[in-house]
């Protein structure tokens, strides 16, 4: 009877130990990704500042020498690189969400870059949309982060294996590349060029991309905390499959980004990545079997809280008119253009007749005209300013 009490006690005791490393472990996933994303999103706002300030200057690669933009460029790779370590801390289901922070770091940035003066009671009507989601944003990553999954393995090259070849992944893996084949069928063949469709694209691939980049980082820490797992081939399967979905993620959205607004191809992406992301690691990292109702209920609130915020900043930044340009009859240089784009309305005369952008056809025949307008030309009176022969284009 006391021995069995005795390997109860230390049941017990190991499943506290367990706990508290993983709470830690969570801890410092979280506060990793919180400040990557901050990283991110600042280095950005610098980047975006550079080029602002230096877009009077026709050399287009002025900005390589600017310390700003270089500056920026430290940051960002800083604040990927935290990103990737926090994915071998925290379980993937906690991470993912976590991007709703740069969110809401890039809309504080963008008051502060702001340099127009308002009213306060203009400049509340105008933002208070983006007030209301940052609110919301921040009281939803509140909720996940609390409620959100606390069980953690180490993820060694065994147990990444035992993953991949388990049947829920297989038939996850089965049923997305089925309806990623179906979906790039009708936006290939049918010229089916929706942005759901394009992000849906987007969302499987990175559901993919965040598999392999937790199990990628969970080796390389644990190589340098303990064994070496580097020396396997499943870290290089993964590797090869985390970079290949990047490339492929980062061509679908520059082709979503030629076709629609920036504003609204951050919402939808954020939504459908973080709901792809958590089905992952659900189903692949089995992140919520040791989970309660309770508490999943809780992360799937906050985490529609946060969609909520993030539609609301998005949307705010939508309705903000943009600016119209107008042409401007620019004498000293001949050609009148577009304000703040320099598009030419009309282009110089250049020795021939043709009119505005049409080429200089100069050398191909005129094409002959009907009786009655070539006697109308023909009896036309000739104008002193002009030369008397005109060419034909």
């Amino acid at each position: 009877m006391s021995s069995d009490l005795r390997m109860d006690g230390v049941r017990i005791a190991r499943e506290e130990a367990v706990t508290a490393d993983s709470y830690t472990e969570n801890l410092i996933g979280t506060l990793l990704a919180i400040f990557g994303n901050l990283l991110v999103s600042i280095s950005v706002s610098i980047q975006k500042q550079s080029h602002v300030m230096l877009a009077g200057n026709k050399d287009p690669s002025q900005y390589y020498y600017s310390k700003s933009w270089w500056s920026g460029l430290v940051l960002m790779v800083l604040g990927e690189a935290a990103l990737f370590v926090s994915y071998a801390f925290a379980p993937l289901s906690l991470i993912a969400p976590l991007n709703a922070v740069s969110v809401i770091s890039s809309s504080i940035l963008g008051f502060l870059f702001l340099r127009e003066k308002w009213k306060a009671r203009e400049f509340l009507k105008r933002y208070i949309l983006t007030f209301l989601g940052c609110a919301l944003t921040a009281g939803g990553t509140y909720l996940f982060v609390t409620f959100g999954p606390n069980s953690h393995e180490k993820l060694n090259a065994e147990n990444i294996v035992k993953h991949v070849i388990g049947w829920p992944f297989l038939l996850y893996l089965l049923l997305g590349i089925i309806t990623f084949c179906v979906v790039l069928y009708f936006y290939k063949r049918r010229d089916a060029n929706y942005l759901v469709l394009i992000l849906l694209l987007v969302a499987l691939l990175g559901s993919v991309t965040v598999i392999t980049v937790k199990a990628v980082s969970g080796m390389i820490v644990l190589s340098i905390l303990g064994p070496l797992q580097l020396s396997y081939p499943i870290f290089y399967v993964m590797f090869v499959c985390m970079v290949a979905t990047i490339i492929f993620q980062a061509s679908f959205l520059a082709q979503a980004s030629h076709l629609y607004d920036s504003s609204l191809i951050a919402c939808v992406n954020y939504i459908f990545c973080t709901t792809f992301a958590v089905v992952a690691g659900a189903i692949f990292y089995q992140e919520f079997n040791h989970e309660d109702v309770l508490h999943i209920c809780m992360f799937l609130l906050g985490c529609a809280i946060c969609f909520l915020g993030v539609f609301l900043i998005t949307k705010n930044k939508r309705n903000v008119k943009a600016f119209e340009p107008y042409v401007t009859m620019d004498m000293a240089r001949g050609i009148p253009t577009i304000h703040n784009k320099g598009w030419a309305v009309q282009l110089d005369y250049n020795g021939s007749f043709s009119y505005g952008a049409l080429e200089n056809n100069d050398s191909v025949a005129p094409v002959p005209l009907p009786v009655d307008q070539e006697l109308s030309v023909s009896c036309s009176p000739v104008s002193p300013h002009q030369p008397s022969e005109l060419k034909k284009d």
